[in-house]
């Protein structure tokens, strides 16, 4: 009869077991065919792959995809899912058999904090929600207030504080500025409230809180997705690991959204600030949901917030990715002033001062600047993976057959790296490839199930021409007034959220522009 093993011992036994199975694992994977094709292990499926290479994760699905004809179909702890960046699936999978795939009750689960918001419905609720949203988005005054808000923030916010960098020369986060400026152009027309993130005062820590528990939101959603759902329920109910910051970050969404309704609540003379001309007639978004009956005060936070979500990631994030490729591009820059001489010009003869800011009906007609946003977008989008969930047996123009309660995931950062799509200059940063016509005066068309930066199909983002608006208007102020430039030797790479944020910020530096 054998002793049992003592605690030294035990320990002992585990590590070298452990050792081994890690030996074993990386000795399979050099024997593989294909290095880059991830290693699938009973019951855990790729997740010792994944796990090794979270610090890189939208670059391994990448690699995956490429060696693997553009989809891959494995299991994750149980869950069947495939992975593709394959555009004719992507047309059947958001077009033509929309139907099929869906958001899902655990995709809604996923997201709680926006549950019941157009985010995370499916079918007829969805329907309803994005018809009042393309009310909401068709109105003129709102689109006025929109517009004037953009402007009134880089005018007043962005290239102030620019030009303050500019003349001490100190490093400053682009990531955190135009986070700052995202935030603001976002909440105002939601809540008819300047939230004041780009003040020098402390007006705007609510604010603040508000952004880091967002992107709390975002890292923590992630970490759903890798998990299976009894495991982060079980953290949910306990109150531990990143579940606990999460249950604080709902906290202080819901308070932020409180406090906005409050603070709206009692202004009475209008808006403030650069809203006073519009007084309390302008449509704000909230106005059109605060007194509905359908809409529980659950239901409203979590819509509200949904909208935060919507254009703070979206614009914050593709912004600072942008100003990324053109610090690279010192070619596009000159391009682009180029684009705006001719109104700059005009604006300057009439300008008492030398600073000069764009009116968004001018951004309009760039054409130039448009294939600037796409060609950043299509290598970096905001949101770099979809999730669906299979609701019916199906096979797939890729020849793949996907059964009901499978999971569909689509990489939208591989999607734009593939050189079958996009050509053997797919990573290159190269705004010509959407231009079209002799004189390049034209917008190249591209599918959707190409270029999914604004989603397809019926899930089509409805705020689209408003964050191009937007995103160009800041752009044309920053790089017609300033240089900037990375500061060398920073890391540059993303963070582990469901949104493509970096994960150190940008460090550059900025001068002001001799003319």
């Amino acid at each position: 009869m054998t002793s049992p093993l003592l605690p030294a011992e035990l320990l002992v036994s585990t590590s070298a077991l452990f050792l081994l199975v890690t030996f074993c694992m990386y000795t399979m994977s050099m024997r593989s065919k294909n290095p880059l094709r991830p290693t699938e292990w009973p019951i855990v499926g790729i997740l010792p792959s994944l796990v090794v290479n979270l610090h890189r994760l939208h670059d391994y699905a990448t690699d995956a995809l490429a060696c693997c004809g553009h989809n891959f179909k494995s299991c994750l702890t149980g869950m069947r899912f495939l992975l593709t960046c394959d555009p004719t699936n992507i047309r059947h999978i958001f077009t033509s058999n929309h139907a099929n795939y869906l958001k899902g009750v655990e995709f809604s689960e996923m997201f709680d904090v926006t549950d019941g918001s157009f985010f995370t419905v499916d079918g007829e609720p969805c329907r309803r929600q994005r018809a009042r949203i393309q009310s909401i988005f068709s109105s003129p005054r709102l689109l006025a207030l929109m517009a004037e808000c953009c402007r009134d923030k880089v005018e007043k916010g962005v290239t102030p504080l620019l030009a303050r960098m500019a003349k001490t020369a100190a490093p400053f986060d682009m990531h955190d500025l135009l986070t700052r400026f995202a935030f603001d152009v976002t909440a105002t027309p939601i809540f008819g409230v300047d939230p004041g993130l780009l003040s020098t005062s402390s007006a705007g820590s609510a604010g603040m809180h508000a952004v880091v528990a967002m992107d709390t939101v975002m890292e923590v959603g992630l970490f759903r997705h890798t998990l299976p759902m009894c495991c982060w329920k079980a953290m949910r109910w306990l109150n531990v690991g990143p579940e606990r910051k999460l249950a604080a970050a709902h906290k202080v969404l819901r308070g932020f959204v409180a406090e906005m309704i409050e603070r709206r609540k009692l202004m009475t003379d209008g808006y403030a600030g650069v809203l006073e001309s519009h007084a309390s007639s302008v449509e704000i978004i909230m106005s059109t949901y605060i007194n509905d009956p359908e809409y529980s005060d659950d239901l409203l936070c979590a819509t509200l917030i949904n909208f935060m979500i919507a254009g703070r990631d979206t614009i914050g994030t593709a912004l600072v990715w942008l100003f990324y490729n053109l610090a690279k591009n010192p070619d596009v820059v000159a391009c682009i002033r180029k684009e705006l001489a001719p109104i700059a010009s005009r604006k300057a003869a009439a300008a008492a001062t030398t600073m000069v800011t764009f009116e968004p009906d001018e951004m309009k007609p760039l054409v130039y600047m448009h294939a600037v946003l796409y060609e950043s977008l299509r290598l970096f989008p905001p949101i770099p993976i979809e999730r669906k969930t299979v609701i019916a047996d199906d096979e797939l123009p890729s020849g793949h057959v996907v059964r009901a309660g499978d999971t569909i995931l689509v990489s939208l950062y591989s999607l734009g790296r593939m050189q079958d799509v996009w050509g053997e200059d797919c990573m290159e940063y190269r705004p010509e490839r959407w231009l079209s016509g002799k004189a390049g005066d034209g917008l190249r068309y591209v599918p959707t199930h190409k270029f999914l930066a604004f989603n397809s199909g019926p899930r089509m983002c409805l705020g689209k021409d408003i964050a191009i608006m937007q995103m160009k208007t800041a752009v044309a102020a920053i790089v017609w007034n300033f240089d900037v430039e990375v500061l060398e030797g920073q890391s540059v790479h993303p963070k582990f959220s469901c949104i493509l944020q970096m994960k150190n910020g940008l460090m550059m530096k900025v001068k002001k522009r001799e003319m």
